[in-house]
């Protein structure tokens, strides 16, 4: 009798990446993770946070997110005051550090949360035709993955639940 096996398909696989990705993440507000994929393989990863060398978001180096977290403001607003970088403009830019420029054509952009509208400027400038998402993000701007040839994809949490709890169990 064969023995039982069983292994994620890709797309489980590679949203399992960016879960991983977001516990990196020194926000305070929202920990979002992400991944870019090309050809199955992975390429980048970001998570959401303070850039490199300044203080990180819990330690008090957004003043933004500390006031959000204080109650001061509500989700979504002043933005622009935020000085963490969302995950996946930190895997777009990884993808730069790297060189990775011309290999991000048709690549699959995994992340844990729709991207918001600058993000997603970035991920159809730099050729991802497919974006694979659990949540949803209050600053998306769908006309705009629409128009720009993008499809969206969302994954069921509930799978993405099962395989983390099967790594408890090996």
């Amino acid at each position: 009798m064969p023995i039982q096996f069983e292994r994620p398909p890709w797309d489980e696989y590679f949203m399992l990446q960016a879960e991983l990705a977001k516990l990196r993440s020194n926000c305070m507000t929202r920990k979002v993770g992400a991944v870019i994929v090309r050809d199955h393989r992975q390429i980048a990863t970001g998570y959401n946070g303070t850039p490199p060398g300044i203080k990180n978001c819990f330690e008090g180096g957004c003043k933004r997110c500390q006031d959000r977290m204080d109650g001061k403001i509500e989700s979504g607003a002043s933005l622009d005051r935020c000085l963490c970088s969302h995950a996946e403009a930190n895997a777009i830019m990884h993808c730069a550090i790297l060189g990775i420029g011309t290999g991000t054509k048709d690549a699959i952009l995994y992340t844990t949360f729709i991207p918001c509208l600058e993000c997603t400027k970035m991920a159809i400038t730099i050729g991802i035709k497919k974006i694979i998402c659990l949540d949803t993000y209050p600053e998306t701007d769908y006309n705009l993955i629409k128009e720009s040839g993008v499809t969206i994809e969302m994954l069921d949490k509930n799978r993405i639940q099962y395989w983390t709890k099967s790594l408890l169990n090996l």
